[in-house]
């Protein structure tokens, strides 16, 4: 795998699934019917099953998330779906809790998933060491910092996101989600707290930010910086999004086939080229803006600070506002505006407003009246010279809901007489053979340069398989009949179809170290997420001597870290310390205040560790939370009292 270069594309259920592959992706991950830690993207095995079986036509790959932690009741359950799952075709399990290797496990490969919070070549190496395969970085490293994870850890493929949504806090390491609603982030159910608006305000109780979204980033884009990540070890190339609808996934993973076809030096890690109907603008899917976060080092401008919602690509202006109607004029004298479009802009406190169109009317040249889906009144500060951008494009989606992608194998064909017919022998490009042949009477063609184009367009007629012919070779001068050679090649493709399926091999499982590798550390606290007695265990057994239980055990209703994040609100609002260039005596020595966060009836502090340069989110757990937590009989790891101790 260390030669190829893997693009893993998301998938909310099969049908998505199938596309992201027939897009480009040479490996999908999708949630099973449960513990995944996206609770709404549950699939069944069935459905499983039916990618897994397209996937693997063009050697691409299906890895399954059994990535949330686990109660101590839920384990079997969990060894169950694992089971299941591999019998299902599953690649790969992409698992967080530690618990799961302690239990018998099929022979199915096992990657790391981002919620264990792999930042150091220390957790690398000892992943590797653990038994894990693959190992899915946090979105936080910059270049230098995954040079020394893959330094450190050369037995591993590394994958990292390059596209997509952020969790501001390092994965797996936020709990303010179940400490205000209940619901674990840990356990696939994020409410998503950080992108909620808040206020900001001082040590003296100054605002320092009204209303304003501080903890919601942009979208993730590394387009830019592929070949870097190439260099620094990436061979996986992750795709964010099991909850992101069709169209969205076809275009971004179709952006991203191209830009890794791009490196002939790397092979791709499945099969087939691809060839869209339309032009991939990852712009035109919904993002946030766009940010390449931290690969290149601490940037000034990752917030998505004034709406957590798609914005749109600018259109163009307002140029008159009527009782029922507006007018625009558009940037682009190509453009064209449709029904259902939707239009956004910025009212004058800079929130986001839009709504949708229901009738678009062309004027001439540039100009567009719009009837739109709400009355005029209701439109806040919708008014002449308006910038307005649009976030949905009615008739990209159309183009997006139509079959948009082609992937073919290229095989070479060959034809030639046999003592008593006719054979016919494929060579696909990954070098699987196969070969038919037919019975039939030798026959000389009354047009030798007619007959042998014919048959030349009649093997190469591979349309509805997953081929395309790239060289065809007739040294036969007979006369065949359409309808035998199109026998033979129907027969020769499910030969060569039955020879790519009999040369699939399932994914290798990595044997653990023994004796047992030692963990980096010999204290956990909250913060390593141990929800059962098995992933105790499973520490224990690598040396670890103290094991804090998990956050969601609710054992800790004291003021803690409930989300720790290398986004940093003072550099945001530009108030660190470090950004003092000139003043003397106060860059590097000026210690940073806590800033409080407003939201509703609830207060967080911000608390800044200027050494590693990261931010905690300190609050408590609600005490309506621990009130209907003690209301329902649950069962998972307890601190031991020798580790509380």
């Amino acid at each position: 795998m260390r030669d190829a270069l893997e693009l893993l594309a998301p998938a909310r259920d099969a049908d998505v699934g199938i596309e992201a592959v027939n897009h480009g992706a040479d490996a999908v991950y999708i949630g099973g019917p449960s513990f995944g830690a996206r609770d709404k993207a549950g699939n069944a095995l069935a459905d499983i099953e039916r990618l897994a079986r397209h996937a693997h036509r063009w050697n691409a790959r299906v890895f399954v998330t059994l990535n949330t932690i686990l109660r101590d009741d839920e384990l079997e359950d969990a060894r169950r779906l694992a089971w299941d799952v591999w019998r299902a075709g599953a690649d790969a399990l992409i698992v967080q809790d530690m618990g799961l290797l302690e239990l018998d496990l099929p022979p199915i490969q096992l990657h790391a998933s981002t919620q264990t919070d792999i930042r150091t070549p220390e957790k690398a190496r000892f992943l590797q060491d653990a038994g894990f395969s693959q190992l899915v970085l946090a979105r936080e490293l910059t270049l230098a910092e995954i040079e020394a994870v893959a330094a450190a850890a050369p037995g591993v493929v590394l994958e990292f996101f390059v596209h997509g949504a952020l969790c501001v806090a390092y994965s797996g390491q936020c709990y303010i989600s179940h400490a205000h609603t209940g619901r674990s982030a840990n356990r696939g159910s994020c409410s998503q707290e950080c992108r909620l608006p808040y206020t900001v305000t001082d040590a003296q109780g100054r605002i320092v930010a009204h209303e304003k979204h501080v903890l919601s980033l942009k979208d993730n884009d590394q387009g830019a910086n592929l070949p870097a990540l190439v260099a620094a070890g990436v061979r996986s190339f992750k795709i964010e999004g099991r909850y992101k609808d069709m169209g969205t996934v076809k275009n971004v993973t179709a952006h991203y086939r191209q830009l890794l076809d791009e490196r002939p030096d790397l092979r791709a890690a499945s099969s087939g080229r691809c060839r869209y109907t339309f032009t991939p603008d990852p712009a035109r899917s919904f993002n946030r803006g766009a940010t390449d976060y931290f690969v290149n080092g601490r940037q000034p401008d990752i917030g998505a600070f004034d709406t957590p919602k798609h914005a749109g690509i600018e259109i163009g202006h307002v140029t008159r506002v009527g009782k029922d109607h507006f007018d625009l004029a558009l940037a682009d004298a190509s453009a064209a505006l449709n029904n259902g479009d939707a239009l956004t802009w910025w009212d004058r406190q800079g929130e986001l407003q839009g709504v949708p169109v229901n009738v678009a009317t062309p004027l001439g040249g540039r100009a567009w009246r719009v009837q739109p889906n709400a009355p005029i009144e209701t439109l806040k500060d919708l008014r002449r010279d308006a910038a307005i951008s649009r976030n949905r494009d009615m008739a990209w989606d159309r183009l997006l809901e139509k079959k948009s992608a082609e992937r073919l194998i290229p095989v070479d064909l060959r034809f030639e007489a046999t003592g008593q017919g006719f054979a016919l022998q494929l060579v696909d490009a990954d070098g699987h053979y196969a070969h038919a042949e037919v019975v039939h009477a030798h026959q000389l063609p009354k047009d030798a340069a007619r007959n042998e184009s014919t048959l030349r367009e009649n093997l190469a007629r591979l349309g509805g398989t997953i081929f395309e012919a790239r060289c065809v070779d007739v040294v036969a001068p007979w006369f065949v009949p359409a309808s035998v050679a199109n026998a033979l090649r129907r027969d020769a493709v499910a030969a060569l179809e039955a020879a790519r399926a009999a040369a699939f091999e399932p994914l290798p499982r990595a044997t653990p170290k023994d004796p047992p590798a030692p963990y980096p550390e010999d204290t956990l606290s909250y913060l390593a997420n141990v929800h059962n007695t098995k992933a105790a265990a499973f520490y224990a057994r690598h040396g670890v001597k103290v094991i804090e239980a998990a956050y969601e055990s609710h054992e800790r209703s004291d003021e803690v870290s409930l989300m720790i994040t290398r986004h940093c609100v003072r550099w945001s609002l530009s108030l660190c310390p470090k950004q003092a260039k000139g003043v003397i005596g106060v860059q590097g020595t000026v210690r940073a205040e806590p800033l409080t966060l407003v939201s509703g009836g609830e207060r967080l502090t911000l608390r800044f560790d200027c050494k590693p340069c990261e931010m905690h989110v300190v609050g408590r757990i609600r005490k309506s939370v621990l009130r209907e937590a003690k209301a329902q009989p649950m069962s998972f790891y307890r601190t031991r009292p020798a580790a509380r101790a």
